[in-house]
């Protein structure tokens, strides 16, 4: 389980998450890691999962209601498609989270990859969230 101590390599992670998956988030590896020691001294838990000694992967939960909420499942880069994240999320499911929990995840539309992911290993489709920025519409 990762502490607030760990939030400096949590940021340097979620960092390459944004990037990867190409999210619009700005923010700096300073500012994630403000962001990521609020949410583990609040709501949030955090594992890591090491391989040989080298963190291969991690998880960013929290507690919501009979549920879990997944915010962030990372493999490192040089990790994937290796069964990195499939090992990672069948531990949480198997050691670490609650029996029978419905566990939510959201992922970019665009994020093929990740969407591929989490519909292999039983996630089906719930929601469709939409998103504009505010001002005039634009035109088609």
């Amino acid at each position: 389980m990762a502490t607030p101590e760990d939030a400096p390599l949590l940021a340097r992670l979620n960092k390459q998450l944004i990037e990867d998956e190409g999210h619009s988030n700005p923010m700096t590896v300073p500012e994630l890691e403000i962001r990521m020691r609020g949410w583990l001294e609040g709501a949030y838990a955090a594992v890591l999962f090491q391989e040989q000694g080298a963190v291969v992967a991690y998880a960013l939960y929290r507690p919501e209601g009979e549920g879990i909420y997944l915010r962030h499942l990372f493999v490192a880069r040089e990790r994937r498609r290796q069964g990195v994240g499939r090992r990672a999320l069948e531990l949480l499911l198997t050691r670490i989270w609650p029996a029978n929990a419905r566990i939510t995840v959201e992922a970019l539309a665009h994020n093929a990859p990740a969407l591929a992911f989490y519909r292999a290993l039983g996630f089906r489709d719930h929601t469709v969230m939409l998103e504009r920025r505010s001002g005039p519409a634009r035109s088609a």
